[in-house]
Parts: structure tokens; sequence; C-alpha cells
């Protein structure tokens, strides 16, 4: 897929470049990225040169993570948001998985909230997603409260579900269909009773 940018009143959500090596590298060291996030550790500039100009840019060209760097519209680093295992939105169960991280300096102003809502509408409209998922290793209480606040329905526990740093880790869950935000999916829904 060709990259695309997306705006909301405060933010750029654009495809990372080369400009952005030096503040993902600052931001990728708080201890608290790479203890929930699977970047290196530690995360060193050549790690953030890697991420900007040939992972990211690898992902949109081969339709395998569609990553967006979130800016402020003065163009301060917010942090990182995607979809991934997206290799089912070619698969009639049309998922996608959103995932992000954010800039320790950029928490707590609702950006990360914000930059969601723009991604899930794009996910939705756009893409034709009929399942977002979103998973956290169990105990990312941030990640949990974002997630909600976009709507997400938790749904458990997976156990084990995660490898991080060697160890397998349990998961929690969370699903967000586009009935949740009074869209209609392509596919037909029963719910359980």
């Amino acid at each position: 897929m060709e990259p695309i940018t997306l705006s909301t009143g405060r933010l750029l959500l654009r495809p990372f470049d080369a400009r952005d090596t030096e503040s993902v590298h600052a931001a990728c060291q708080d201890p608290e990225i790479p203890r929930w996030i699977p970047v290196p550790d530690p995360y060193t500039r050549d790690d953030a040169e890697e991420f900007v100009l040939n992972a990211s840019p690898a992902g949109w060209r081969d339709d395998t993570t569609y990553n967006f760097g979130v800016f402020t519209r003065e163009g301060a680093l917010v942090g990182s948001m995607g979809l991934v295992r997206i290799a089912h939105l070619r698969t009639a169960e049309r998922q996608a998985e959103l995932g992000f991280w954010t800039a320790k300096e950029q928490r707590g102003k609702g950006y990360t909230v914000e930059a969601g809502r723009a991604v899930i509408d794009w996910a939705f409209a756009g893409l034709g997603v009929e399942r977002l998922e979103w998973i956290a290793t169990a105990g990312n209480h941030a990640s949990r409260a974002v997630a909600i606040r976009l709507g997400f329905v938790m749904e458990g526990v997976q156990r084990a579900r995660i490898v991080h740093r060697g160890t397998r880790r349990d998961a929690w869950t969370g699903a967000l269909l586009p009935s949740d935000w009074g869209r209609t999916g392509g596919t037909p829904y029963l719910a359980a009773p």
C-alpha cells in the first residue's frame, strides 16, 4: 500500500522517515518502552535508523504493518501507532491489531487516544477492517487505559500469548468492531446469546 498521512486537531500521523531517527532513538531510551514493546534493549541509534528507514517503509510496501509516526502540529514526536498482523485483512476475517507506544514526555495529554481514533476510523472506513484487536502484556495498565478509552471491549487473558525477552507472558486482549463505533461491517455478526 502507498503510505498515507492522517491528521487530527492536534496531531499529524505520517510514515516515519530519516528526520525522525534522533527523536525515535531518544524516545526509546525510556525503560518503559522496551519493558512492554518488542524493541531492542538497549536501543541504539542504529536500531532507530533501521526502524525509520527500513522496517517501517517495508511494512507499507509489503502490506505487513501500516505504521505511523505520531507528531504534534509543531513536529514533536508523540509516539508510534499502527496496524499490525494485517495479513488477515485479505481473508474473510478482515482483522488487524492496533499497536502503539508513546514517548514519555507526551503521556497524559490524550494524544495517543486522539491518534488512535484517527487510525481506527481509517481502518474501518478505508480498509474495511471488521475486527480490530488490541493485545498487550498483562500488567500494561497504560496501554489498557488507552484501549478502553478507544472503546475496545476487554475479552480476557490469553495465557502465555506473548514471548518477550525470552519469557512467555500472559496477555490482555480486547476487540473493537465497527458496530462499537456505530458502523456496519461487511459480514453479518451473530453475537453469542
